[in-house]
Parts: structure tokens; sequence; C-alpha cells
């Protein structure tokens, strides 16, 4: 009996791809309950978003970027593993020297495997490592920027669609998970990769509105989470894999405001995003949870002078109330993306926020990195979209934190150095 039992178990492993902690390479990144990692040794980090590193066309400007990094003790960098362009698109591409890893004409795709292509995220796999900095590598994006998922669906599916077709259609599924399978496949031995991630920001909508089949209660994101989390699993037993998710909640008891005279039902907590981050925590193949904030955005209207509702306190809610589902999953959790507009906001806030995500034992990432001195184009290039390189500074939607605004650089510095010390 018992040698059955043994025999069952070993089949279940293979068939379900079970990502084995026991024979990891030198440098790959792990879980041990709810903390990362490296080498039997805990990984605590403060980390940051450059999605825009694989867009420099200058390895020197690639260099130095990842060498401010490690100056301010990041550990993690989050990048999009995506560039894709209609066929339309290409001659100015080419003329413009901007990155992409796809070319859409007719139904399908084309690969650029060239040094305008995936060379250049090789590059910046490999300086990762040089530098001791591992990558988390998004495989789209839930919104139009830099080709998401919206070319898929309307190549494929058609014009008239809705966003979530993506999650049902097979054949945009299988379009997806050839290019997924590039990329896993082209640095599946890597250690300089801390994870893959499924999409950026997955939601019912996108630009494009959601339809009927993507509803509270649906799991239409919980079901392609799974599938696709298992497929990556089949593909690589290694890497860790994260959704890249939001971390909006499907609770069941209403949660909301007033504004205007009208009680409003919470879309961050009321399922109608899609995502139910307690839910998709739990599974298998998903090893550690994502989420981000923004609530000046989210909460526009009640953002106002002489509000009682506070972007400080609000964001201090939603660190715990993620912090805890982590922890009852037994699972690590990182603050993805956070950002505020104005200087003296990130000021005011950013230490309280940061100071709970610590006490929390969370891994810690601010959107976004920013860069000076780049000297490609001599300090001025108009990559796409409003993304620009301007005397030398990396691309700032407004929420880009540089080494010159002290404060800010000070406090993730010392974050970092609390991270590093947490097990010491």
């Amino acid at each position: 009996m018992r040698s059955l039992l043994v025999s069952l178990l070993t089949v279940f492993v293979v068939l379900t791809g079970a990502k084995s902690k026991d024979k990891l390479p030198k440098g790959f990144a792990t879980t041990n309950g709810h903390n990362f990692e490296v080498d039997g040794k805990p990984f605590a980090f403060v980390g940051a978003n450059s999605y825009w590193l694989p867009l420099l066309t200058s390895q020197e400007d690639v260099e130095t970027t990842f060498k401010e990094m490690q100056s301010g003790g990041v550990k993690v960098v989050r990048t999009w593993g995506f560039n894709a362009i209609n066929g339309s698109e290409l001659a100015g591409a080419l003329e413009s020297n901007l990155t992409y890893y796809q070319v859409w004409n007719s139904s399908d795709w084309t690969l650029n495997d060239g040094p305008q292509g995936l060379q250049r995220l090789d590059h910046v796999v490999e300086t990762a490592g040089k530098y001791g900095i591992k990558l988390i590598v998004a495989f789209t994006n839930n919104w139009v920027g830099y080709g998401g998922m919206e070319l898929y669906t309307n190549w494929i599916a058609g014009a008239g669609n809705t966003h979530d077709v993506f999650y049902t259609d097979k054949r945009i599924i299988a379009s997806y998970q050839r290019y997924v399978r590039i990329l896993v496949n082209r640095y599946k031995n890597s250690p300089n990769i801390f994870a893959w991630e499924l999409m950026n920001e997955a939601r019912c909508l996108g630009d494009l509105p959601s339809g009927p089949a993507c509803v509270p209660g649906s799991n239409t994101l919980h079901t392609w989470y799974e599938q696709q989390a298992n497929f990556v699993r089949s593909l690589d037993s290694q890497h860790m894999i994260t959704t890249g998710g939001e971390g909006q909640f499907y609770w069941k008891r209403d949660v909301g405001y007033w504004w205007n005279n009208t009680w409003v039902s919470d879309y961050n907590y009321n399922g109608q995003a899609g995502e139910d981050f307690n839910l998709d925590l739990k599974l298998e193949n998903i090893d550690f949870g994502t989420y981000h904030m923004y609530p000046q955005s989210w909460y526009a209207q009640l953002d106002f002078p002489g509000s009682n509702w506070t972007a400080k306190s609000w964001g201090l809610e939603w660190i715990q109330q993620h912090a805890t589902a982590a922890r009852n999953a037994n699972k690590p959790v990182i603050l993805e993306e956070f950002g505020l507009s104005g200087l003296e906001n990130k000021t005011d806030i950013y230490p309280a926020w940061v100071a709970l995500a610590l006490k929390t034992e969370h891994g810690i990432m601010p959107w976004q990195f920013g860069a000076k001195g780049l000297k490609e184009s001599e300090g001025n290039r108009l990559i796409k979209y409003a993304d620009a390189i301007i005397d030398g500074a990396s691309p700032n939607d407004g929420l880009a934190i540089y080494q010159n605004q002290t404060a800010l650089w000070n406090l993730f510095k010392g974050a970092a150095i609390i991270q590093a010390r947490r097990f010491k």
C-alpha cells in the first residue's frame, strides 16, 4: 500500500508540475512559508519598477541604471517582457529604433529576436545579474501600452469583442502561450529571473469594456490565472510565478462610500475588477501575491481638501488587508506598485506606508525608478506615446523617484538596509 501511495504521489507531482524547492540551482529565488529565500537563506528586499529598461538603446545606459539601482539597495526589478506593434507601425519603429518583440499582421504575430528585439531584453537580464539584481518579467499588459492583451483580442477575435474575450478564447490563449513559451525557454535557466508574471494588472475591462462573462463571482480571471500558471509551471519547474494583479478583493459584505448623496459600491472590494485576491493566492502554482496601490487616482472624487478621506489612511488599510490575506495563505506578498503625485505627498505619506510594509514583512517596489545622466541620443529621445528621455532623465509620469530627491531616495535606501538585516 505504501509503495502504491508513493507511486501515486509521484504521478501527481509530474502531472501538476509542482515546483520542487529541493533541487533549485544556485541563485534561484523561492518561497518558504510567507518569506522568500535564495540558496536556503531568507531574502527580504526593496525593489523597483522600470518598464523602460529594455527600451533603452544604449548598453552603457543599461549598465549605469543598474549600477545606480545597486547603490540604492535595490534587489529586485520588475520590467516588461512584452513590446508588440502592429505591422503598420514597423517602418516607424525601425526609424526610431524602438524596441519591439512581436509584429502583428492578420491573426498572427512574428517574433523579433534580433538586436532591436529580444536581444535587448537579453542584455537587461544579463546585466541585472552582474549587479546582483533579479527581475520580475511580465508577459503582457492589461492595457494598450506597448502592445498589451487587446492586440491579441483585436487581431484574433476581431473588432467589436469585449476585453475579457482574451481570457476565454482558445485561439487567443494558444497565441499568448506561444509567446510565453519563447520567453520562458529563453531564460528558464537564469538565476537572474526572480519570477514570471502572467500579466500586468489583469482586469475584466481594459481600454475595451468588459463583457457579461466576466462579472463578480464568474471566476473568469481566477480560472485563467490557474490555467496559465499551470502552463508556465509545465515549462519551468524552478522559477516562481505570480499574477501581476492589483490585488482587488471579492468580499461578500458590501464595502463602499458615500459620494454626491449616493452609496457607491467599492470597485476594489466588490469583484467587478475580476480578481479575488484571497482565492487567487491559494492557487498551487501562484507562489506569492502582488498588489498595487494608487488611491489618488482610484478615489479622485474623494481626494480633495477638507475631505474626511485620506490617501494615507486608505493605503495603510490596503497594506494591512493584503498582509493578512498573505499570512492566511502562508505565502509572501509584494507591494508591487504604488505611487502618489506631488513630491510633498510622497515625502509626507510614503514613510508611513513603507513602515507598515516593513512591519508586515512585505517586498516593497515603488513605481517607479528614475535614472538621470542617460547619454543615448544626446540625452533626449522620444520613445513612444509620451514616454521620453529628457535631459538625460528616464521617462517620468510624475511618479518617478530620482536620486536627487534625497528624502525619498534615503527612505527606500534605508528600508533596503532594514530588509537586508531582518534575518541577521
